[in-house]
């Protein structure tokens, strides 16, 4: 318990530069009147993470509403066998944990961080409340699982339908899409390890280490430990394309 007190103030000092105010990583805060601006500000929390700690598990009855404020977190679910499928990842600014507060439903998946992160949490009941009276602020979250279950959908036949080689090209571009890239502008900013990359992918690790082999020889991408740099960026949409 005191280590953890420990680490949220060292937590806070380290990364208050990093953290995003609220309002600025939400934009469709600006649907919220005045009254429910202010009523926000006054009622969500911060709270910080470690490293490959939980934030909830599967099964459990939400209590909040989330925003990543800062970091990367992982969706998944066990699978056969204990087996993990990752269904996504998440940047900061995204939201999680209001579909089964909308649903009135337990969580369907488990979300855990990649790296030390920052999320602000809101009561399930203040959410609701603020849903139900103000129909332009659940028009956005409408939208939000709108386009939620239109990449679901996509994901689905992509796992099942494309071969290996189309699996991995596609969850390397999707890494790429969602945390861009350092400095030399083709390193992921994203570290997987490689059975990560396996559960991102639907595959074994063994075959994920052996298709990224592949991919080096052939000069599509280049390892250096968990770092993974695009050389051939066109030649990967083609290979994810082809499936």
């Amino acid at each position: 318990m005191l280590s953890n007190i420990f680490f949220q103030i060292f937590m806070a000092k380290k990364h208050v530069s990093d953290i995003k105010p609220l309002e600025e990583i939400l934009s469709f805060w600006d649907a919220l009147t005045p009254d429910e601006r202010q009523f926000v500000r006054n009622n969500y929390t911060t709270h910080f993470f470690k490293k490959n700690e939980m934030i909830h598990c599967e099964g459990d009855h939400p209590t909040h509403m989330m925003i990543l404020a800062s970091g990367k977190l992982k969706v998944y679910k066990e699978g056969v066998g204990s087996r993990s499928q990752i269904i996504r990842m998440l940047k900061p600014g995204e939201h999680f944990s209001y579909r089964a507060i909308i649903a009135n439903d337990v969580y369907s998946t488990n979300v855990t961080a990649f790296e030390a992160s920052t999320i602000y949490m809101f009561k399930a009941d203040m959410f609701l409340s603020i849903l139900r009276h103000n129909n332009a602020f659940c028009y956005r979250f409408l939208e939000e699982l709108s386009t939620d279950l239109a990449a679901s959908d996509m994901r689905t036949v992509n796992l099942t339908q494309k071969h290996i080689r189309g699996r991995l090209a596609e969850s390397l571009l999707q890494l790429l899409k969602k945390y861009g890239t350092e400095e030399d502008g083709a390193t992921i900013s994203m570290y997987l390890s490689r059975e990560d990359l396996a559960n991102l992918s639907n595959m074994t690790t063994s075959n994920a280490i052996r298709t990224l082999a592949n991919f080096v020889n052939e000069h599509v991408i280049a390892m250096d430990g968990r770092k993974l740099k695009i050389i051939d960026e066109e030649r990967l949409r083609k290979i994810s394309k082809m499936g």
